[in-house]
């Protein structure tokens, strides 16, 4: 795949999400996080309606997707960043550090400039050491998936 496809990228509140955006986000998610990675666990965990949702699109496809949590809404004192999701189809064409860098603006543009924690798959750690965030604290599992807690100052 081409890498100078170009990504629309937008960030919505709950509410604003068309049923289309809804369904593409739950979609992409589930097949990645839980047909993908092979992980049963309930992904709609009632948090979604608290969070702006990010999305990068080419044409009709969900290319990439995250949530982003103002301080204190899903871990205290911190700005959070969940459910970071990039589809399959578009790998390899920095789809992921596009999203990443878009969601850490996006936070500060809506929420001020805060540290922001993540709960990153652990061998995923180099890819968010990348983006400027540090090992927290132990790993733990989640769903049976190894994670590591990850700040960025």
């Amino acid at each position: 795949m081409s890498s100078n496809l170009a990504i629309q990228w937008s960030t919505k509140r709950f509410s604003e999400l068309t049923v289309d955006e809804l369904y593409a986000i739950l979609r992409l998610r589930s097949e990645v996080f839980v047909v993908e990675q092979n992980c049963v666990f309930l992904d709609i965990d009632n948090n979604d309606q608290i969070a702006y949702h990010t999305m990068g699109w080419i044409g009709e496809d969900l290319v990439a997707s995250t949530r982003l949590f103002d301080v204190d809404q899903s871990y205290v004192g911190y700005q959070s960043i969940g459910r970071v999701v990039g589809s399959p189809k578009y790998r390899g064409i920095g789809a992921g550090k596009a999203l990443m860098q878009y969601s850490i603006a996006e936070c500060e543009r809506l929420f001020g400039k805060h540290a922001i924690v993540i709960g990153a798959q652990l061998y995923l750690k180099k890819f968010y050491n990348e983006q400027g965030f540090e090992q927290s604290g132990e790993m733990y599992y989640e769903d049976e998936i190894e994670h590591i807690p990850m700040i960025r100052k």
